[in-house]
């Protein structure tokens, strides 16, 4: 049986997320199991690196999937992207060892969240980026992501409640890069928990508002409570632009 990579880039505005859920087919992981149930002519199980939250959207989704299908890559690659409405779309496919898994082989992630960093509208970010009017101070908000860099239990930057699974992650790098009205954060970083650069993004953002001191992070993580981190903003800002194996 053949295991087959997708690379895929998807606008998550439309969509209740990357996973394939009993109460409507409207998931990434839904539309492409169907299209790919048809294509090989045989039930597809999709497996993605990760699963992206309702109006996450993706640059670099790595997925994979087992078939006998005998069409060629490239003939697989352009039936994909003939029949995948036009936010979802193929960007690679081609052949994985037979042990390839997305989700269990990967071992760190890319994920760029967008703030439009003013009070005029931007038509066409909206989908893109959170609108925050306020000023925001980019030094202090550095200041504040290098107390989150390095392994740390991030039980407070969870939505996630009590379970068996480790809270404990690892963040390489956080970067904050201006382009005009339009700032970029940038995490890159072992794997993230559930709602957790969401949560990180809106305790960064009450840093650059002067609500919160960089100094005050540190206690944030070792409280290990969600209530003492900052708010779960929007997922519209949130992309992932790629996933390293």
């Amino acid at each position: 049986m053949r295991n087959i990579r997708l690379t895929l880039q998807y606008e998550g505005t439309r969509y209740q997320g990357w996973q394939r859920q009993q109460s409507t087919d409207n998931t990434i992981q839904g539309k492409l199991e169907i299209l790919l149930t048809r294509m090989c002519g045989e039930p597809i199980e999709i497996h993605g690196s990760g699963r992206t939250d309702a109006g996450v959207h993706a640059l670099g989704q790595v997925a994979n999937f087992h078939t006998n299908c005998e069409m060629s890559t490239d003939e697989m690659l352009e039936y994909i992207n003939r029949y995948l409405p036009e936010d979802i779309a193929a960007v690679a496919l081609s052949e994985a060892a037979p042990r390839f898994h997305s989700r269990l082989n990967a071992c760190g992630k890319h994920y760029e969240y967008r703030v439009i960093n003013s009070s005029v509208p931007h038509v066409f970010h909206r989908r893109y980026a959170l609108e925050v009017p306020e000023q925001l101070n980019v030094t202090a908000m550095e200041q504040a992501a290098e107390y989150l860099c390095g392994e740390h239990d991030f039980k407070s930057f969870t939505s996630t409640k009590k379970g068996k699974k480790s809270t404990v992650r690892r963040i390489d790098k956080i970067s904050i890069v201006r382009e005009g009205d339009i700032l970029t954060f940038s995490f890159k970083g072992s794997g993230f928990l559930h709602h957790m650069i969401r949560i990180l993004m809106g305790t960064l953002l009450q840093v650059g508002k002067g609500e919160l001191s960089p100094e005050s992070v540190p206690a944030i993580i070792e409280a290990c409570n969600r209530e003492m981190a900052g708010p779960l903003v929007p997922a519209k800002g949130l992309t992932l632009v790629e996933v390293f194996f």
